[in-house]
């Protein structure tokens, strides 16, 4: 059975995901910071009928996500699809003239080093297979700098370029690493189709090799 890591899973897309690809006979490992939110989700997919696990870890502690990571594939098989979208933290959110150094490395270790340590944890397996995905959702900070979103804007284009050259460094070995950047909080971008349309967009990013980046909807000025 194929297994999906989701990394900051939450209740709302981190969810939809894990029903999106357990409906096509997925595993699921959920990892976040707080174990009873895990428990609690676990709970209710696996009341749906999922396989699921869920597995306490903080991005920005490189061994904590290994660990998770690692406890995963022991449990549930080696890892086909990661999906990194931890939620940042409102102190990233802050005006560039009120981030310090301290601020721009926990954001810079919340976001590209994470997923450092993360990609460099599953792709052994994946490359033994020659296939597989990590998939990165990030907000519009990702594509466009604000002056009062200092935190993300130094942090996820960092993330975006590691991103896009495993992209570039494993797409002829049967990998896709691709961006979904969603350019705003989901429940105001009153999409069509909701939550569940955009757990559909991930699941094609996994399904289908394509570009690196897909835009979710396009980028307006004033949307994170």
């Amino acid at each position: 059975m194929p297994v999906i890591a989701i990394v900051g899973a939450g209740p709302g897309l981190g969810a939809a995901v894990a029903r999106r690809f357990g409906r096509e006979g997925f595993s699921i490992a959920l990892i976040s910071r707080s174990q009873s939110k895990l428990d609690s989700m676990t709970a209710e997919l696996a009341a749906a009928g999922f396989t699921v696990s869920g597995y306490a870890a903080d991005v920005r502690i490189p061994a904590a996500l290994e660990d998770a990571l690692a406890r995963a594939e022991a449990e549930l098989g080696p890892i086909n699809a990661l999906q990194y979208s931890p939620l940042p933290s409102r102190e990233y959110l802050k005006p560039v003239l009120d981030m310090t150094p301290e601020l721009a490395l926990e954001a810079f270790q919340f976001s590209a080093l994470g997923l450092v340590h993360a990609a460099r944890t599953v792709l052994p397996a994946m490359r033994q297979a020659h296939g597989g995905s990590i998939i990165l959702i990030n907000g519009g900070t990702s594509v466009k700098a604000r002056a009062g979103v200092a935190g993300t804007s130094v942090a996820f284009p960092a993330e975006s370029a590691y991103g896009e050259m495993l992209h570039d460094a494993l797409k002829d070995e049967g990998i896709r690493v691709s961006q979904l950047v969603i350019p705003g909080g989901i429940p105001q971008l009153q999409l069509a189709n909701g939550i569940d349309g955009i757990a559909d967009r991930i699941w094609d990013l996994h399904a289908v090799a394509g570009p690196f980046r897909t835009m979710l909807i396009p980028l307006e000025d004033g949307r994170e």
